[in-house]
């Protein structure tokens, strides 16, 4: 009888565990799938690199959004899926359950920040750009150029031009660098690409320096149609050994110290950006390319032209000599410009300073008259 007794007890003993294991487990699945009511939303919540689950956890706890914490963190130890939480910022709209946190975390549902990056944009107005993301950690700051672009994956003097202007999206809470990446590999991607493809005979040793010719004609022209031939006159002006003799080189050169207004003693003062004073290719990119100025450097008109006027609408004239050159500076341009112009020329009115500072008579270093465009 004592026996007997005593397994009797065992076995309600085993009963109540087992119902009180699934009354628990009843309890824990209510205390996951439940939302909760008294959340205040919308909210934002951030999930740190390196944060475990545990304290994102007591974070949303504090604040209201769960009840009994520890219940989701054993979950997500039991699953194994504690560690596989995204960093980020997550928006929350309405009410949700623990276990719908804990799913958004897991699978990244994050806000996204959308950065755009514009053709012509130099290295210092996209970081302009990214400083103002407040939802981005700012790893790029610090870094110069060149370690920039060494981060970016090359060898280069600085990360000018590497970036492709397109539109990107990148998880909140994540650093710039991430978004750098992804559109230098979108420029590698593209240049090299484009660069398989390009006119025979160019005089680019590389890509790069394809990639820097790219850059000039994005900056000299607003007029799709007229980059190829942009791209002609400094192809030809490279095969010749004649400077390129183009404003916007030295405009980046002068770099805070241009004020807005070009003038003739900017010409003249030598940096390795000044295409008046040193022949052949600057060092970098000038600014970042778009598809249509890459492909005009490297699939330039075939052309003869050596040199560009302004007409005043937008576009230009181009003349194979100097001859017919200043013939197309007096039709377009003479007319508007008094008999004696001060080399004061602003960077709104570019035709304009083209016509007055590549038609100087005094030559500047290795420059002829003849060399002038």
């Amino acid at each position: 009888m004592r026996v007997y007794g005593a397994i009797s007890v065992i076995g309600r003993l085993i009963r109540l565990s087992f119902w009180g294991a699934i009354a628990f487990l009843a309890w824990a699945a209510w205390i996951l799938l439940q939302p909760v009511a008294d959340a205040r939303v919308p909210y934002e919540f951030t999930v740190r690199r390196g944060q475990s689950l545990s304290g994102v956890v007591h974070e949303l706890a504090a604040r209201g959004a769960i009840v009994q914490p520890w219940v989701l963190t054993a979950y997500g130890r039991l699953t194994g899926q504690a560690a596989q939480i995204k960093p980020g910022v997550y928006r929350v709209e309405q009410p949700l359950s623990p276990y719908a946190l804990f799913n958004k975390m897991v699978s990244g549902d994050r806000l996204l920040v959308k950065v755009t990056l514009i053709e012509g944009w130099n290295l210092d107005q996209v970081r302009a750009v990214l400083a103002r993301q407040d939802h981005l950690v700012h790893e790029s700051a610090a870094l110069s150029g060149r370690a920039l672009a060494q981060h970016l994956g090359g060898d280069y003097p600085n990360a000018e031009g590497l970036l492709f202007p397109d539109t990107y999206y990148l998880g909140a809470g994540e650093g710039d660098l991430a978004l750098m990446r992804q559109a230098a590999h979108a420029m590698q991607d593209y240049l090299a690409q484009a660069w398989e493809k390009r006119a025979p005979n160019l005089p680019y040793r590389n890509a790069y320096e394809a990639l820097i010719m790219a850059s000039i004609i994005e900056k000299e022209t607003g007029a799709a149609v007229e980059r190829p031939e942009i791209a002609a006159v400094f192809i030809n002006r490279l095969r010749i050994g004649m400077p390129l003799q183009t404003d916007p080189t030295v405009i980046y050169g002068l770099g805070a110290r241009f004020d807005g207004d070009l003038r003739r003693a900017d010409l003249r003062a030598d940096t390795v950006y000044n295409t008046y004073t040193r022949r052949g290719l600057p060092p970098t990119p000038i600014a970042m390319p778009g598809q249509a100025a890459i492909a005009a450097a490297l699939h330039p008109t075939d052309s003869k032209a050596l040199y560009f006027v302004a007409k005043g609408d937008g576009t230009h004239q181009f003349s194979a000599t100097l001859d017919a050159h200043n013939r197309a500076v007096r039709q377009y341009q003479r007319r508007a410009v008094p008999a004696v112009a001060k080399p004061v020329t602003k960077s709104k009115a570019k035709p304009l300073a083209k016509s007055l500072t590549k038609s100087l008579t005094k030559p500047v270093k290795k420059r002829t008259q003849r060399e002038a465009r």
